[in-house]
């Protein structure tokens, strides 16, 4: 097990007027992370995300609780845990005046190894994350894609078993995220790494991870696989759009004959989750057309993560970001 937490607890003090009120950031989670997973760690601002990552890589100490992470005892051998992980925070950590591979070379030596080692791990690691020819530029000059990729080489340089990666694709255009998803995939896939991963992003967390860890409220409310997690919502959702809103009660009461609950109304639209939309779908139209319901558009959606989220919480995983 790379990470084995439980009841991992942050308690922070706080004013209220005069009063001192303690705030629990994180109410004792309990973590497992196999070796060579990729986890996504979800969660809206002010779950307890954030804090539970800088617990895990002993920026911050926990109230209550134990944890492993990779093999050793977060509380009491801090300096090898941080020894045998890599990071790469959100915010990024190079420096933008100075030369990129100074900046690798710089972060090597941090982490004991010798500038030599420091510099033909960093230029396997720019021939790999497709930074040829960026060893002697500045960071300023480099484009949003090339700087995370450069962050992720420094969090890789002393060849960590288990990389941490806080929000890597934030504020990347979609031609950039995507093709860092090639490279996070490869950490797993070419270096047998283990990735802990943070992120808003739900198509990302799908396409990357092999399983997701959900917070809320400073708990783990969900864990399981993207698929999996997804089954737990009842059905697809058939949303239809009408062109008059006089057809709205027939097509809800249609809508309510196939999914068994109440259809959800929104002026002109029509929508209601079934447990196999394209079994039901054909049927549900041809009785539409004889009930003289015309349609202006029909969409069909299968459950996303977001659903999960708000099935559980009563909340969209985007919200407050």
């Amino acid at each position: 097990m790379v990470i084995h937490a439980r009841g991992l607890a942050r308690t922070f003090d706080t004013k209220r007027g005069r009063e001192k009120v303690a705030v629990k950031a994180v109410a004792g989670v309990d973590i497992d992370v196999e070796e060579g997973e990729i986890v996504g760690f979800l969660g809206p601002n002010g779950a307890g995300k954030t804090t539970t990552l800088r617990m895990l890589t002993t920026l911050l100490k926990p109230t209550t609780g134990t944890a492993t992470v990779a093999g050793f005892d977060l509380a009491k051998d801090a300096i090898n845990v941080r020894k045998s992980i890599g990071y790469v925070s959100q915010s990024g950590s190079t420096a933008s005046e100075a030369r990129a591979g100074e900046e690798i070379v710089d972060h090597g030596l941090l982490y004991g190894i010798s500038a030599a080692q420091a510099t033909r791990r960093g230029k396997e690691l720019f021939e790999q994350l497709e930074l040829d020819g960026m060893w002697s530029r500045q960071p300023k000059t480099m484009s949003g894609g090339q700087r995370r990729r450069l962050d992720i080489a420094m969090g890789l340089v002393h060849d960590p078993k288990l990389v941490f990666l806080d929000e890597p694709t934030t504020g990347l255009d979609p031609q950039a995220r995507a093709n860092l998803w090639t490279h996070i995939a490869d950490l797993r896939t070419k270096r047998g790494s283990t990735v802990f991963l943070t992120t808003h992003y739900l198509d990302e967390a799908d396409a990357l991870c092999d399983r997701i860890l959900v917070i809320d409220h400073g708990s783990i409310v969900a864990s399981d696989t993207p698929d999996a997690l997804k089954r737990q919502v009842a059905g697809d959702l058939i949303e239809l759009v009408l062109h008059d809103e006089r057809h709205v009660p027939t097509a809800a009461s249609q809508l309510a004959a196939i999914g068994g609950g109440e259809p959800v109304i929104d002026g002109r639209v029509v929508s209601i989750r079934v447990p196999a939309a394209g079994t039901e779908l054909p049927p549900l139209l041809r009785s539409l057309d004889a009930a003289g319901v015309e349609l202006a558009a029909i969409e069909v959606r299968r459950p996303t993560l977001d659903d999960v989220f708000l099935t559980m919480t009563g909340r969209s995983l985007r919200e407050d970001v």
